[in-house]
């Protein structure tokens, strides 16, 4: 196969990308780039972050993004200089187009409540009530779920041929991953059964403990915050089964072969093991890593061997070229070492599917160099010597 192959598959032909990694390893710029190059194949494809910096608006040229997909100007990312950049590659297809979005909790954690209540008084109480304003933007695993929410949302209703999902860092994507299966067991829990339940009902069959523990927290937080938390739950009555039904989709398109899950790293020693970590978990959720894209790794600048390179530059007379000796034989050093760590990631995730990025002399700060990485990552590119 060749190494570049399966990302090519991802972006002709896939329905989601969802992009993961530990922090710092060019996660967002992979994703963007992904998104760029289906654009350019003539597909209609969308990028979601849920990172609040504004590195991806930045990087489009955008002064921001919001919570609502913002189609992105077609002389923005489509224009010739970025593809005349890089050999091998070709004129944007006609038509395609390219939107972006970055999460926002609270709006659709809203949206989901006003879509599931029963009429708009259940949903207004629901949404001024003072422990739902807290959850819907602070609770642990509130934005992962949520981001799940918006993937749904883009796929039941966008009409997109390509969503590309740009995670948090590694070990809070699988909170993403798992965000489906952690509601449905909330909603099969006794506690939250319980306070689902009217007042009366729920005080008669709570029964002392619950009521004693209930009592011993007011003293803590107050009794207005418990009374909120109650209050809450029994205004979601009956809200329950279009919940359940919304996480089982979405646990249902997680599994769907046309989601592929692009696993992003760099040759650092703290982002492979994290890169492993994540894999592993994948492997246990019978999931698999579609496509490896390794960034910034350094370049293997031929193929001598770096023992021999400083062996024949002690015996040269020009202490220049000995000087070059000794460079090259250090970079060859380091890139061979880059590549046996990935290796053995690669073992790990039984895939060859493989993408090395260069370590680049510049920023990816605009589109234009975001369409050069996406150069690197499918096939076409003038990337050899960054590859294998």
């Amino acid at each position: 196969m060749n190494e570049s192959a399966a990302l090519d598959e991802i972006v002709e032909h896939r329905h989601i990308a969802v992009c993961c990694g530990t922090g710092g390893v060019g996660k967002t710029t992979t994703a963007a780039a992904l998104a760029i190059e289906a654009a350019r194949r003539g597909r209609n494809a969308v990028v979601v972050t849920i990172d609040p910096a504004k590195r991806l608006a930045d990087t489009l040229g955008l002064d921001r993004l919001t919570d609502t997909p913002r189609v992105i100007d077609r002389s923005i990312w489509a224009g010739g200089s970025a593809s005349g950049a890089t050999p091998g590659a070709v004129a944007a297809q006609p038509n395609g187009q390219l939107s972006a979005l970055m999460l926002d909790t609270k709006s659709t954690f809203d949206g989901l409540v006003t879509r599931y209540a029963v009429n708009e008084e259940q949903a207004q109480r629901i949404l001024d009530n003072g422990f739902y304003r807290n959850v819907s933007g602070a609770l642990g695993g509130t934005q992962e779920y949520m981001a799940m929410e918006k993937l749904h949302e883009l796929h039941a209703e966008g009409g997109y041929d390509l969503i590309v999902v740009d995670t948090p860092p590694s070990r809070h994507a699988l909170d993403f991953l798992d965000a489906p299966a952690r509601l449905l067991r909330l909603l099969d829990n006794r506690m939250f059964r319980l306070l689902m339940m009217p007042a009366r009902t729920y005080m008669r069959v709570a029964g002392i403990a619950l009521q004693t523990f209930l009592r011993t927290v007011s003293r803590v937080v107050g009794r207005e915050v418990i009374d909120d938390i109650i209050a809450f739950f029994q205004a979601f009555e009956g809200m329950e089964a279009g919940f359940r039904e919304r996480a089982s989709n979405v646990q249902v398109l997680i599994d769907d072969p046309e989601t592929a899950f692009v696993l992003v790293t760099s040759p650092r020693r703290d982002a492979l093991d994290e890169a492993m970590f994540f894999a592993d978990r994948l492997h246990e959720n019978e999931l698999h890593v579609a496509a490896l894209v390794v960034n910034r790794v350094h370049p293997e600048l031929g193929h001598d061997d770096p023992v021999a390179l400083r062996d024949l530059s002690t015996r040269v007379d020009d202490p220049a070229l000995a000087a070059g000796l000794e460079n090259l034989a250090d970079f060859r050093t380091i890139a061979i070492a880059e590549r046996t760590a990935v290796a053995e990631l690669q073992s790990r995730i039984e895939s060859s599917a493989v993408a090395f990025v260069p370590l680049l002399d510049h920023d990816v700060h605009d589109v234009e160099a975001l369409t050069a990485v996406g150069r690197y990552l499918v096939t076409g590119a003038s990337a050899g010597a960054a590859r294998r």
